[in-house]
């Protein structure tokens, strides 16, 4: 294997170069990625950098002397449409053709749109730093009335920074209780009480539609009420970014299909981060796994499958993720599945301090904690594979 394009500068983009390159790969990497941007980190997207208190510069996930190091080529702004394997190529928007041995599929996901919104200025979705900076701009410049559609991580934290902003926040929510398919019922319905402790309304039920002529004025409730709003931020998920994969061989159902190591259904093709689907031990079926850390883990799983050619041992640390809204941080590793029972451990709910674990047929498969990263680290090397399946 000579040459590898790694379809995607993001951090799993970026980490899958890392983690060739330490296998001791040292042929072409090309790098493509529909971004002007090189790699970057985003979880601030929705927090410090969009409250101003960080610069882009601030988010980079790599400097010019490890790039230099690392002998990638960066190929900018450019997208990727059609992989070949017939001809070992991709083909960018433009027509150009890059031969290549083995590509790395680190393409991630968009942000989901709301249909009625195309065209209309003051909806925002958040995925990618232009989507930030849009955003963060318009926050600052004097609109005070900010509705938040979708009650996930995302939604939650741009709502407390809107509102760390001084600004007028609403949130709205399709389900009865947000995050109750990550959380359950009860931790769901502890976290998004976090936005009534500060004064920001969450109202349940979902979106109509929206008014406004040329500019959003107004979010419609689906009970037919009215909200104001000089700007909507949508966060109501995300959608794999496939399509250039149509007719590729490549097998695609809401994500790149691949095994334990990361390999596709087409030899030499692997998927790495928010695109791959993988079978997880924790989950007990194929997810894609939309953590900062899986991606990371997950580059080197792939990058050993890629130039081996033979399926590398998958990562087996629960899946993990934080979020930070209103001052607290939320901590969750591992998988809950409906019917797993939280059972607090440490501290109490009403003061936002607690760590809970949560059970499975008597078995811990899961650790919520809220403001106690240390007993939740601890917790955390408790949770096992092999215990998640066996409770399965």
């Amino acid at each position: 294997m000579k040459s590898i394009t790694v379809v995607g500068a993001s951090l799993a983009g970026l980490s899958a170069v890392r983690a060739l390159r330490a296998e001791g790969y040292d042929g072409a990497i090309v790098v493509v990625g529909d971004e002007r941007h090189l790699p970057y980190d985003r979880p601030p997207l929705s927090k410090d950098f969009l409250k101003g208190d960080l610069d882009a510069g601030a988010l980079a996930l790599g400097d010019a002397d490890e790039y230099e190091d690392l002998e990638v080529r960066w190929l900018l702004g450019e997208r990727a449409v059609r992989l070949d394997p017939a001809a070992r190529s991709v083909t960018l928007a433009g027509g150009r053709k890059l031969r290549t041995d083995g590509v790395v599929v680190a393409t991630g996901a968009s942000a989901r749109i709301i249909p009625g919104t195309d065209g209309l200025a003051g909806v925002h979705t958040l995925r990618t730093l232009d989507d930030a900076m849009a955003l963060r701009a318009e926050l600052s410049n004097g609109l005070p009335r900010v509705v938040v559609v979708g009650a996930g991580f995302i939604g939650a934290e741009v709502a407390s920074t809107a509102h760390r902003l001084g600004l007028d926040v609403t949130v709205v929510e399709a389900l009865d209780v947000p995050l109750e398919r990550q959380l359950g019922r009860e931790m769901g319905l502890v976290c998004s009480s976090l936005h009534a402790d500060h004064g920001v309304r969450l109202l349940c039920g979902g979106v109509a539609g929206f008014t406004g002529n040329g500019r959003v004025t107004g979010v419609r409730l689906a009970d037919g009420r009215l909200l104001p709003a000089d700007v909507v931020v949508v966060g109501v998920g995300v959608r794999p970014a496939t399509d250039w994969l149509a007719g590729s061989g490549v097998q695609v159902d809401d994500g790149v299909v691949c095994d334990a190591g990361c390999a596709s259904s087409l030899p030499g093709v692997v998927a790495v981060g928010d695109v791959a689907r993988c079978p997880n031990p924790f989950t007990g079926r194929h997810a894609r796994i939309e953590h900062w850390t899986n991606a990371t883990e997950q580059a080197k799983t792939a990058a050993g499958t890629l130039l081996s050619g033979a399926s590398a041992p998958g990562p087996v640390s629960a899946p993990y993720f934080w979020s930070d809204q209103y001052g607290v941080r939320i901590q969750l590793a591992g998988h809950v599945a409906p019917g797993d029972r939280p059972e607090l451990l440490e501290g109490d709910l009403e003061s936002r301090s607690f760590t809970a674990v949560y059970r499975r047929e008597g078995s811990p498969v899961a650790v919520l904690s809220l403001n106690q990263p240390k007993t939740f680290n601890r917790l955390r090397r408790t949770l096992t594979p092999g215990a998640a399946a066996a409770a399965a």
